[in-house]
């Protein structure tokens, strides 16, 4: 977060200076509004740029076990662009290493996913699931390892959570 705060000061200094540029290339007679209009749209524009892009920096920093199952696009009120052009914000991965099957019911799996958000400094979220792959039910476990059975959902059969882990 605090490398991502310098870069957006950097960008705003550096469009900034091109507004100088400008007015030191008319004689001035560029308004000198311009420089301070330059540096917030060289600062918006940088988180813009970030924002569209943290999905692929996110996937970049994956390791190779993961496999994203699941992405989340919600527009926001005070993006107004992201109405016209929806940014992943939310992503849900699976961590194949964790997949353990049932030794009793070979068809009951075991596995962990991780939630991530697109927030400043990031959230993450960890949870162990079970997965009935004929029945395609998922439930999630608690913390002392019982399936919270408030919470049962059917996946479709073109999931990828369920081709993940049932493949």
């Amino acid at each position: 977060m605090f490398w991502n705060f310098v870069a957006t000061i950097v960008c705003g200094l550096a469009a900034a200076g091109i507004a100088m540029a400008i007015r030191a290339a008319t004689a001035k007679k560029a308004p000198r509004w311009l420089v301070p209009v330059f540096a917030g749209l060289g600062m918006m524009g940088y988180q813009i740029y970030m924002e569209y892009n943290w999905y692929d920096q996110m996937t970049a920093r994956m390791p190779a076990e993961s496999v994203v199952v699941a992405t989340e696009s919600q527009a926001e009120f005070w993006r107004p662009w992201s109405f016209a052009f929806p940014q992943i914000n939310r992503i849900t991965v699976l961590d194949t290493n964790s997949i353990t099957r049932n030794r009793a019911n070979p068809d009951t799996v075991r596995f962990q996913l991780y939630r991530f958000r697109s927030t400043f400094g990031g959230r993450v979220s960890k949870g162990t699931w079970l997965l009935n792959c004929p029945s395609r039910e998922l439930v999630a476990l608690n913390s002392d390892g019982t399936p919270n059975t408030d919470q049962v959902r059917r996946l479709g059969t073109d999931d990828t959570l369920l081709q993940e882990v049932c493949d």
